[in-house]
């Protein structure tokens, strides 16, 4: 009997295991990238941020079934509030050393990686895809042609002697 409630779970709600394990695999391919270059938000990180945004989605869709005739019952609420409460955690990594800022990388990715899994929760496959190779394409790609723009900058700020 066990067995048959098992199989009988997954194959009743493989639309939705399917829309978390992307947004999971897709949070930990940018979680992957953070970490190669020593950041300390990583593969859990982006994967929770995904499939939290992803699963919130997943509710949100569920509830609006559940509660469709209700007046004043709006579930696009909840995927609103998704960015205000990824805004609140990214706004805790950004911290002041000094004169400089740090953490506003890390605050964009928990930003669009929460946007990376809500696509994934409204099984926007493709969407969700394209945006994790762009962002992909910005951590890395970006990295590279960032840092001779930071020697110039950093030449033109302090004069030589």
């Amino acid at each position: 009997m066990y067995n048959y409630e098992m199989i009988h779970f997954f194959t009743q709600n493989s639309e939705i295991i399917l829309r978390l394990v992307i947004a999971v695999g897709l949070g930990m391919l940018i979680g992957a990238e953070r970490i190669l270059v020593h950041k300390e938000a990583g593969m859990k990180t982006h994967a929770m941020i995904s499939m939290g945004a992803a699963l919130f989605i997943i509710i949100s869709e569920m509830i609006s079934l559940k509660y469709a005739g209700i007046a004043g019952f709006d579930p696009a609420r909840i995927a609103s509030q998704i960015i205000v409460g990824i805004g609140f955690l990214g706004a805790g990594s950004i911290i002041l050393k000094g004169s400089r800022l740090s953490g506003l990388t890390t605050a964009a990715g928990f930003w669009v990686t929460s946007g990376i899994g809500m696509a994934a929760g409204f099984g926007l496959y493709a969407l969700a895809t394209t945006a994790t190779i762009l962002v992909l394409f910005i951590f890395v790609v970006m990295n590279f042609l960032e840092k001779p723009v930071r020697k110039i900058s950093e030449n033109i700020d302090s004069p030589e002697v």
